[in-house]
């Protein structure tokens, strides 16, 4: 990606503020979840990191497992002093006490700048990913528009898919049916609510292909399988740019997820644990890592420093924000449970 500007000011006030310097630096374990991803965190961070500040960066792969988070802190034998976590793991960690609280201050870096950047006090917003409808423009030239094109069937008659799953459907099942954004989680609170999702669900049910692997929405599509299916958006990107599929992504009502970067707590490297973490949530670094992998950076301003051809495959693209949301976390630690029972038993009837 071509850079479009050096942001020297930011970066130089940010990292002046925790004293990186190739003198200064040490050892640091960094801790993600392998794959293309972790390249990506790779090229963009880590080995930049490495070369700047002189230090020796030991990774690691992990499948997000907590209780390894959790027996190194009780243990009092932390050895990872960076992990990139998901949010169910972010919020999981800060309440046990398992992470770090982070020192905003500390990092240099202003926190309303992050989309996400209050949901939690022990992480910082990394990359945005999220789910999507998207469609074939070869078989549906004129496709959907909005979420409520998800639902009607005289409109766009066929098949479409989407995970088997009561996460993110209700929401949109809500949205479709009128419910305000702000108000999708406190509706979703009652049964009335609750009944509600699962009536508007009830209109598309006979119709609808329920994939369980991410792999599976590209090839429905491109079988003509379906008209329009859920997905992550980084499985359409990849099916466009890298087997020259004509799918496109509608972002109405996209709802995005993050993943964070997390301090295990008692990590003897906390300060170099909050180097790492200002580095590699500096804005042009944070758009470099899209030129590997089309997740949207968390921090703002990157936007500005992403290659303008990137910039519309991904989620955190202004124009794509718009309509977007974050499905509530909190709610669905909450009530997770009861839903995907209830829907189970809906699918099965």
């Amino acid at each position: 990606m071509a850079k479009r500007y050096v942001s020297g000011l930011l970066a130089g006030a940010a990292i002046s503020l925790i004293g990186i310097s190739a003198a200064a630096a040490a050892d640091i374990t960094i801790v993600s979840w392998g794959g293309a991803y972790q390249e990506s965190q790779r090229k963009a961070f880590i080995e930049p990191y490495a070369t700047e500040t002189g230090a020796k960066v030991t990774e690691e792969e992990y499948n997000g497992e907590i209780a390894k988070i959790r027996a190194m802190v009780e243990t009092k034998s932390v050895t990872w002093d960076v992990i990139d976590v998901d949010t169910q793991t972010a919020l999981a960690g800060c309440a046990e006490g398992v992470l770090e609280v982070i020192d905003w201050a500390k990092l240099g870096l202003d926190r309303s700048k992050f989309i996400g950047g209050d949901v939690t006090d022990c992480a910082v917003p990394n990359i945005l990913y999220s789910t999507v409808i998207a469609y074939d423009t070869d078989k549906t030239p004129d496709g959907p528009k909005t979420i409520a094109d998800l639902f009607d069937m005289q409109k766009f008659p066929g098949k479409r898919a989407l995970q088997k799953n009561p996460f993110v459907n209700l929401e949109w099942a809500l949205l479709a049916d009128g419910v305000p954004m702000e108000k999708v989680y406190e509706t979703l609170s009652t049964p009335e609510g609750v009944d509600r999702a699962f009536k508007k669900l009830d209109t598309i049910k006979k119709d609808v292909v329920w994939w369980e692997a991410g792999a599976q929405p590209p090839q429905l599509l491109a079988d003509g399988v379906v008209v329009m299916t859920s997905s992550w958006n980084g499985r359409i990107y990849n099916a466009v740019k890298s087997e020259g599929k004509h799918f496109a992504i509608m972002w109405d009502h996209q709802a995005y997820d993050w993943d964070w970067w997390a301090i295990p707590a008692g990590t003897p490297r906390l300060d170099e644990a909050y180097k790492f973490v200002s580095f590699a949530s500096d804005p042009e670094r944070m758009a470099d890592q899209t030129n590997y992998i089309s997740y949207g950076p968390a921090n703002r301003d990157a936007a500005a420093n992403v290659n303008p051809d990137v910039l519309p495959n991904l989620p955190s693209a202004p124009q794509n924000l718009t309509t977007a949301f974050g499905p509530d976390p909190q709610f669905w630690a909450d009530h997770g449970e009861e839903l995907r029972e209830r829907f189970n038993a809906w699918l099965a009837q």
